[in-house]
């Protein structure tokens, strides 16, 4: 059997603005937060984005940066605050928060976001098909797809999966399936 654990990216201005996209430089505060995070793998992945990369490097890992792994594409919404975009379009943001099939303009919808990390794993559950130990450092939207895919539950469960800065959930694979697992707190 197969493990992956993904773990959220140390938290970034972004995040903290809830801004769209972008490739904000991670907190230095939350990258020591995940020096001390204690992760074993075989391999390890991350997301483009700085804020993975430097959060997998703050865990000791030289990490395959995979594009697959990239948070949502938001296109003409890249970069700007949602309490702006709310102000500025109110029936058109509200339309897109309300149904995840809608994709922002020139952007990605949740299905598509699914669709891409289900080609991921498949991949990777092709190259580690022997009890490997993987790590995926990825944006926190990429968290909540990969979950929402593990159970097979629709886009429109986003609104129901809450993933903070350096939250780790794992999965595992076996016999074509990937699961949550569930492990004993410390």
């Amino acid at each position: 059997m197969t493990t992956l654990t993904l773990v959220a990216h140390a938290l970034t201005p972004a995040l903290r603005g809830l801004v769209l996209g972008g490739d904000a430089e991670p907190d230095a505060a939350s990258v020591e937060v995940a020096r001390d995070l204690k992760l074993s793998a075989d391999a390890v992945y991350s997301g483009p984005e700085q804020a993975a990369v430097r959060t997998a490097e703050a865990l000791g890992y030289d990490a395959i940066v995979a594009p697959a792994l990239r948070d949502r594409e938001y296109g003409d919404w890249s970069g700007r605050e949602l309490e702006d975009l709310l102000a500025a379009d109110p029936a058109r943001v509200s339309a897109w928060l309300e149904r995840p099939h809608t994709a922002t303009p020139d952007g990605e919808t949740e299905n598509d976001v699914l669709a891409r990390v289900a080609d991921w794993l498949g991949d990777v559950a092709e190259q580690h098909d022997d009890r490997s130990s993987i790590l995926a450092v990825v944006h926190p939207a990429v968290v909540r797809a990969i979950v929402l895919y593990g159970v097979d539950a629709p886009a429109e469960s986003l609104r129901h999966v809450d993933v903070r800065p350096l939250a780790a959930v794992r999965l595992s694979h076996h016999s074509g399936n990937w699961s949550l697992v569930f492990v004993p707190s410390a």
